[in-house]
């Protein structure tokens, strides 16, 4: 892929596939949610290499160091030769043990769950979210 001198954060981060428009990249940088040294970026803000941005996308958190400045978005295997992503294990680790919350399941055909059913299974869920 051919390398440019100058790339918008916007686009790069819709490039690399960070984001899945360049509208949502934008209203990110414009709300403050990518920052490069602790400083809200604008969307225009000309990406240089080696630049550390940190990017928050709903829960999850990344750091990200820019490696190569990639014009168009391409496929996601040839888009990380672009960015080496240097977010902390403990934070990585975090965000996948989100998705694995149990599962609460009553049998097929036990009916409509009684109060106290539903007082325990209410205790169930407190106790796991705290």
């Amino acid at each position: 892929m051919p390398e440019k001198e100058k790339l918008r954060i916007d686009k790069y981060l819709w490039a690399i596939r960070i984001f899945k428009t360049r509208t949502l990249a934008s209203d990110a940088c414009k709300a403050g949610r990518v920052k490069l040294d602790g400083k809200n970026i604008k969307p225009s803000h000309e990406v240089r290499i080696n630049e550390i941005y940190h990017i928050s996308k709903g829960i999850e958190r990344k750091v990200i160091r820019v490696t190569g400045l990639l014009e168009s978005r391409t496929d996601a295997k040839t888009a990380i030769n672009f960015y080496e992503d240097n977010t902390p294990v403990e934070q990585t680790q975090a965000f996948k043990s989100m998705f694995h919350a149990p599962i609460l399941k009553r049998d097929r055909g036990a009916g409509r769950p009684t109060k106290r059913d539903r007082r325990e299974i209410d205790g169930l869920k407190d106790d796991f979210f705290e």
